[in-house]
């Protein structure tokens, strides 16, 4: 099946999956606040089960009650999600992996707005208490095919994962385990969705599959498998002992009409009503993690040697992963060119904002780069940025000099 056959699978098979539309009332939130109607249009979101579970409906419900308008939600995974952005389709989606590259990603903001665990998940009959980051890797390359050897019955493994290419939380699996999120596996078993895959292993002894921790807590069909005997818990990924922790993100277009709503809908994320409905779903507020950024290129690294059992680096990511996967296959192509030469940009400008000590007056906006997160590396608020720059949003563009100090 082509990569274009299986993004738009999921649109096809679409209207079976829609929830209905949020409501105001919310057992995290009593009800004791009259919800004031608003006459904004509805916000419509789609994207992965994921985000849709650990961020997105018990917010849309906040929202509603808060009196800023409805929204619609369509969870199904990441690729109809980002599509349906792109397209304009859809307003917001939720997405359990950054932008990889792609034509379809590359004009969209991907913003972070929680920490979450993949989790490995299996059938609660089966006796596997824990799995190593190694075993882990050779089960996805299919060298390691029965339980046995990893400690359990005898009896095969039957590794189940998301057909869509691109599925946000496989992506951000196989980037950590191979240093490509578009790494090939031995999973012969195929699902639509995390949701659907969660259903097969609930019904599976033998069946392994990941999800991640705020969608499958508290489900008593299924049981996470530690990793390195770290168990996949808010607490492990808060402090990082954890190695698996990804960031969720909403993506949104700049040049939609509703542009100014979805970003006030980001800005609520960061109210303290917001982060409390993440918490209770067991993710982390993107603020509350910050520890987590700094050691993120360590933790990789660290992943991806105790992975592969190599001491090299995982190779860079021109933006998204698409230069590593181009340069296997083409490495002379214009394409894996012009990623690598992408990718040669991104890295000098990373050391020249370095060799300034991140205090320079002007600052030209990268792959990747957001407006709070420019604000966070100069030392600055948002608010000034958006002052010293006559910005009415946070909206940057690729290229986009900014100043970054009031002289």
């Amino acid at each position: 099946m082509s990569v274009r056959a299986v993004r738009l699978l999921p649109a096809l098979l679409l209207g079976a999956c829609l929830v209905a539309p949020a409501v105001a009332k919310t057992t995290h939130h009593p009800v004791h606040h009259k919800t004031t109607k608003s006459k904004a249009p509805a916000l419509i979101w789609r994207g992965d089960v994921t985000t849709a579970h650990g961020v997105v409906t018990e917010m849309a419900k906040l929202w509603e009650q808060e009196g800023h308008g409805r929204v619609e939600l369509q969870p199904f995974n990441t690729a109809s999600g980002i599509d349906a952005v792109a397209s304009g389709a859809a307003d917001i989606a939720g997405s359990a992996r950054p932008s990889d590259g792609s034509p379809e990603d590359s004009h969209l903001t991907f913003t972070p707005v929680a920490w979450d665990g993949l989790a490995m998940i299996t059938n609660p009959a089966n006796p596997v208490r824990s799995l190593t980051l190694r075993q882990l890797h050779e089960i996805y390359f299919g060298k390691i095919t029965n339980w046995k050897d990893v400690g359990g019955k005898d009896a095969p493994i039957d590794l189940y994962a998301v057909i869509s290419p691109n599925d946000g939380v496989e992506y951000s699996l196989r980037s950590l385990l191979f240093g490509r999120g578009d790494q090939q596996i031995s999973a012969p078993r195929l699902y639509l969705n995390t949701k659907a895959l969660e259903e097969g292993i609930a019904l599976n002894p033998n069946g392994l599959g990941l999800s991640t921790l705020s969608n499958v807590v508290g489900n008593p069909k299924l049981r996470t498998i530690p990793i390195d005997g770290v168990a996949p818990t808010v607490a492990n990924i808060a402090d990082g002992s954890y190695p698996l922790y990804i960031p969720l993100f909403l993506v949104t277009n700049p040049n939609s009409p509703k542009a100014a709503q979805t970003q006030a809908f980001l800005d609520f994320l960061q109210t303290d009503k917001a982060k409390t409905v993440l918490r209770d779903h067991s993710v982390l507020p993107y603020q509350d993690g910050a520890a987590l950024v700094s050691m993120n290129e360590a933790r990789r690294d660290k992943v991806y040697a105790e992975s592969t059992a190599s001491s090299a680096k995982p190779p860079l990511a021109a933006p998204g992963a698409s230069y590593a996967a181009a340069a296997a296959v083409a490495p002379t192509s214009e394409r894996t060119l012009a990623a690598r030469s992408a990718m040669e940009k991104r890295d000098a400008d990373a050391t020249a904002a370095a060799s300034t000590g991140g205090t320079g007056k002007t600052y030209t906006v990268v792959k990747g780069d957001t407006l709070s997160g420019i604000a966070k590396k100069q030392g600055v608020t948002v608010t000034d940025l958006r002052d010293w720059n006559h910005l009415k949003n946070d909206n940057i563009r690729l290229g986009q000099s900014l100043q970054v100090s009031r002289n």
